[in-house]
């Protein structure tokens, strides 16, 4: 029988499938904080009080993207060049999920909508980062080699979904509650066709690396579909909701510094 836990439990114990996860994970952290931290340098005036906590949300994420290579490095391997169709940053933005990196790299002012969107469009992708941390936590988070490296991250993402829904309730309070509305059922729809897309290639790259049986290989393809099939039914539905966090002000303050590994 299948399962998470097993599954995961064979990509860390092998080296070349443990590269692969890593290298994909650090290479989709570096660029959330690429993408942050243009975001927090272009916000425009009348929306700078967001900017440190746009910044912090950044710098978090180039810390997970270190601490990724850190594990790799811990074990003497280098990072792999990520697949383009299992470049899950990458694939959303050519679907139109965040902002446009042609129009981060200007050095003009974003718009207060431009904000609007790119708070919609993380509310989702930090719904499906924080779900899979969690579930990284419930199975290895008492694990010596990677425990201390997926709490802190957990714990990160976390606040970065809450952040998100604080600072998207107060926009609504505004006056964008519509295009808030609009925004985060289009990026929703889309990411889990990005998402089912990329655990495709992923998990087919990784039976290869495996030597996975090929029955094997196509039970965790169906499963894959079977997870779209219900997100695209009604599932995806969690990832747009707004409700106010227990955690309020998560962003507020300097970034936590990654844990000795």
């Amino acid at each position: 029988m299948l399962s998470g836990r097993g599954l995961f439990q064979e990509i860390i114990d092998d080296d070349d499938a443990f590269r692969l996860f890593c290298s994909i994970a650090a290479s989709g952290e570096a660029q959330g904080g690429w993408e942050n931290g243009r975001i927090a340098a272009l916000v425009p005036e009348s929306m700078r009080a967001l900017a440190p906590r746009i910044a912090r949300h950044g710098a978090d994420e180039d810390k997970h993207g270190r601490i990724f290579n850190a594990l790799l490095r811990k074990r003497g391997l280098e990072p792999v060049p990520v697949p383009p169709e299992s470049d899950y940053t990458m694939l959303l933005e050519a679907r139109g999920i965040g902002l446009a990196h042609e129009k981060l790299r200007r050095d003009e002012p974003l718009t207060e909508e431009d904000i609007v969107v790119y708070l919609s469009h993380s509310r989702v992708t930090e719904q499906r980062a924080a779900d899979q941390m969690d579930m990284l936590v419930k199975y290895f988070g008492d694990h010596p080699e990677l425990g201390k490296a997926i709490r802190m991250i957990c714990n990160d993402e976390s606040n970065h979904l809450a952040y998100c829904h604080e600072e998207l309730l107060g926009l609504v309070a505004d006056g964008h509650g519509r295009t808030i509305h609009r925004v985060l059922r289009e990026s929703a729809l889309t990411e889990i066709r990005v998402h089912r897309d990329v655990s495709l290639s992923v998990m087919s790259r990784m039976g290869r690396l495996l030597r996975w049986p090929r029955a094997k290989s196509a039970a965790l393809a169906s499963g894959i579909h079977g997870m779209y099939a219900y997100e695209r039914f009604g599932g995806w539905h969690r990832m747009i909701g707004l409700t106010m966090p227990e955690r309020r002000g998560a962003l507020d303050g300097p970034p936590v510094p990654a844990p000795a590994l």
